[in-house]
């Protein structure tokens, strides 16, 4: 099994990451029920990957109480990762980086994960109405108590992750090791700026959505709409205008030309077009581990042969000269791609 370690910490994380934002039923992300969702968990630690990232949003709490149940008895083996930021509630408090939220999101996280501590705890998205200072110190405090051995983030830009190791600096607190920022042939636009910062300020990276949504599969086609049960679907008749946002910057033509282009070097290798979107990502400089979001076990092991595929250098090269221009778009501190 191949590992390798995050950021500038000791922390050994497999190459791939098992995301459970699909683990649960009856939300607008929900993929799969508690049976197939722990088929899904035991398969890929049985398989030897020991990284599994989930959020206290994910399919309103359902995602971390799966987790924590399938990963009972064999925790001490487990990397267990979750995030917090989104709302929980409709009051002001009840969402962001303050000190009152994050400390309630953690003690709640504990309790849906069945657990006494959090092998990384990370920031789902930038807070700009509560001051770096506080949330660093909130989270050296949880290092400190026990609570979480290590710290991340998600969708940060570059800036604010210097802000944020600059912050955990002054105070001498506990600084994070770990982004989750977007990452595929469709949206490269960390490559500028962000893993660089990554780079210089000690942060690995557990890329999500290396798929570009799905549009990387070959599974969509100019002038079709997506099938109903497609994740794509999903996204484009979530309840949440981000969701929305972000699905509908996908299915466009230059996305669409990049896909035809995967499918072409998939079939000349032998593979599927998934298999060989995943390996380009995961053998990118800066990226530690790649996120993969299953919804059946037949997708789990779909996805980790993706990420054992051996791309020739020449495969990877063209692909890297057809995907090369994209900017990003901010959609409520989350980020979407969209041809420059």
């Amino acid at each position: 099994m191949d590992y390798a370690t995050m950021g500038r910490s000791g922390l050994r994380v497999s190459r791939a990451c098992l995301g459970a934002m699909n683990f649960g039923t009856g939300h607008a992300f929900a993929g799969c029920d508690e049976a197939e969702a722990t088929r899904i968990i035991g398969a890929f630690l049985d398989a030897g990957h020991n990284f599994i990232d989930t959020a206290d949003a994910y399919t309103g709490g359902q995602s971390e109480e799966i987790v924590g149940r399938a990963v009972r008895g064999r925790r001490e083996s487990v990397v267990l990762a979750t995030k917090a930021f989104m709302p929980q509630g409709d009051g002001p408090n009840h969402r962001g980086l303050s000190r009152l939220h994050l400390t309630r999101a953690l003690e709640a996280s504990l309790r849906r994960l069945g657990t006494d501590h959090l092998d990384l705890y990370q920031c789902h998205g930038w807070d700009d109405g509560t001051p770096i200072e506080e949330t660093m110190a909130t989270l050296d405090g949880f290092v400190r108590s026990g609570k979480v051995r290590y710290l991340g983030c998600s969708n940060f830009t570059a800036a604010q992750i210097v802000e944020a190791q600059w912050a955990a600096d002054r105070i001498g607190g506990t600084p994070f090791v770990s982004l989750q920022p977007q990452y595929s042939l469709v949206a490269r636009s960390i490559e500028a700026e962000i893993l660089p910062a990554c780079r210089r300020h000690g942060l690995g990276t557990a890329v999500w959505s290396p798929l570009g949504g799905g549009v990387l599969t070959g599974r969509y086609r100019r002038d079709e709409a997506p099938e109903p049960e497609s994740r794509l679907r999903r996204l484009l008749d979530s309840p949440l205008p981000a969701a929305r946002t972000w699905a509908g910057t996908l299915l466009n033509d230059r996305n669409l030309d990049i896909a035809d282009e995967v499918r072409k070097v998939a079939a000349g290798l032998g593979a599927t077009p998934a298999a060989v979107a995943l390996a380009w990502v995961a053998g990118r400089p800066g990226v530690t581990s790649v996120i993969i979001g299953p919804r059946t076990l037949d997708q789990l092991h779909a996805n980790l042969t993706g990420l054992t595929l051996d791309l020739p250098a020449d495969a990877a090269d063209h692909l890297d000269q057809i995907s090369r221009s994209t900017t990003i778009t901010p959609v409520n501190g989350m980020t979407a791609p969209r041809a420059a």
